[in-house]
């Protein structure tokens, strides 16, 4: 039996070149942004500015609670900036952030504003820790038809140079497959006006919700996705299409869709050639940043500088990032793996 290696030093990791891709701005409020006198109870307990949460529900009401108290354009330009910040301390030269406009009723209607004063904070990130940052607008599937296709046109309308893609989140509904063909048109117009596609899915729903999210939205990649275990079709499906999962390993065990890490199936996944990356989801609300993701998994899993720089490499090749922006991070990989 092959005894586990000996994880690289913490100084390794954080000098990992990398890209997050799967990192919800919702999960990136800071605490002390937050008013609970003045906004009412936080709907979950609270322990040193991390919310105790007890599965996605829980997760979803926070995320209302909070992003519901933020009204003003600097406030979003703070946490634009912070996200940058964070990124660089861990060695990510680039982030994809996935914003849902729904969490944020003080924005409603005001998208462009939105994306203005999120763009100011994310230009300030990148001139003064050079972490280049791109926005992949989501749908939240208790929405209609109509109304994702009218997000779609407002994004295509306002062809502002920070969004890049259209992405879809909220609970899965174990049991069906998210009703993947009401959002079906509303990805194809994106994919032909020029945006990327990501897609939750293989959370709480099983492998069907993956295959859908490939075949019915057309995803170029998939939010967890980690499901996709239960159906060997589906890993075929993953590896013929080089379409690779944005793994968040702490997220899915605080949540309960794993027992544990040590039981977390990203190590099957990878062995079956799937492509994964490793990322934070929603880090302040769980209390970890994107270097603590990668000590863990490689301490769970006896992954060494092989496996984490390869999964690097798959956050980097599969970032919205401009093309000479992920050649550039790659260059910087290579040379920093070289022996």
């Amino acid at each position: 039996m092959e005894m586990p290696r000996p994880a690289p030093d913490e100084k390794w990791i954080r000098g990992l070149p990398k890209a997050e891709v799967h990192l919800h701005l919702e999960g990136c409020v800071p605490y002390g942004l937050l008013e609970p006198a003045a906004a009412g109870s936080p709907p979950v307990p609270v322990e040193d500015g991390i919310p105790l949460l007890a599965g996605l529900s829980a997760l979803l009401s926070y995320l209302d609670w909070s992003c519901g108290q933020m009204s003003r354009g600097e406030q979003l330009e703070r946490i634009a900036y912070a996200v940058a910040e964070r990124a660089r301390a861990n060695g990510a030269g680039h982030v994809d952030v996935i914003v849902n406009p729904t969490h944020w009723p003080h924005w409603r209607g005001r998208l462009p504003a939105m994306v203005d004063a999120l763009d100011a904070g994310f230009r300030a990130g990148e001139s003064d820790h050079d972490v280049t940052s791109k926005l992949c607008v989501s749908l939240k599937r208790t929405q209609s038809k109509a109304e994702a296709l009218e997000l779609v046109e407002v994004l295509l309308d306002l062809g502002h140079p920070r969004v890049a893609a259209l992405s879809i989140d909220g609970n899965e509904e174990d049991g069906r497959a998210s009703h993947n063909e009401r959002f079906a048109p509303a990805f194809e117009r994106a994919a032909a006006g020029g945006l990327r596609r990501c897609a939750h899915a293989g959370e709480s729903s099983g492998a069907r919700g993956v295959r859908e999210a490939v075949e019915m939205l057309g995803a170029e990649r998939i939010d967890h996705g980690i499901r996709s275990i239960e159906d060997p079709s589906v890993i075929a499906l993953l590896v013929s299409e080089e379409i690779p999962l944005d793994v968040c390993p702490t997220s899915n065990v605080l949540l309960g869709v794993v027992p544990t890490l040590a039981e977390h199936p990203i190590r099957r996944l990878r062995e079956h050639k799937v492509r994964c990356s490793l990322n934070t989801d929603d880090p302040l609300l769980y209390g970890i940043d994107l270097a603590g993701e990668f000590r863990r998994s490689a301490e769970a899993f006896g992954w060494g500088t092989d496996e984490l720089g390869e999964m690097a490499r798959v956050g980097i090749e599969s970032c919205f990032a401009e093309e000479d922006r992920r050649r550039s991070l790659s260059a910087e990989l290579s040379a920093y793996l070289s022996p």
